[in-house]
């Protein structure tokens, strides 16, 4: 089994090959974060199939299920947060405030 994924100190993130990924919004009910996760998945799958068959309408209705699904978790769209800190996502943990942090938790060999 794979270990978890770093996260950052204030939870707002996971890094992934030294990448910053925001966390789902730590508020929601327990609840609505299983539903949104659940559609999530479903969404994905629908993705996958529809790219098998080529269907391109299939897949573009797939993708902003996807879309829809992470802004409800607070991966996408507006912060969760309301510190006025930054959305940092997708960027290399290296180059953001978190570098030390990061230089100093990274797993041996990661960037």
């Amino acid at each position: 089994m794979a270990a978890a994924p770093l996260r950052t100190p204030d939870g707002r993130y996971i890094v992934v090959r030294g990448r910053l990924w925001r966390c789902a919004n730590p508020a929601l009910q327990a609840e609505q974060s299983k539903q949104w996760v659940n559609d999530l998945m479903a969404a994905r799958r629908a993705v996958a199939t529809a790219r098998r068959h080529g269907d391109d309408a299939a897949l573009a209705a797939a993708r902003q299920r996807v879309d829809a699904a992470k802004q409800a978790l607070g991966e996408r769209g507006a912060v969760w947060w309301s510190d006025g800190a930054p959305d940092l996502n997708r960027r290399m943990a290296r180059n953001t405030p978190y570098a030390d942090w990061y230089h100093q938790h990274a797993p041996d060999g990661q960037p």
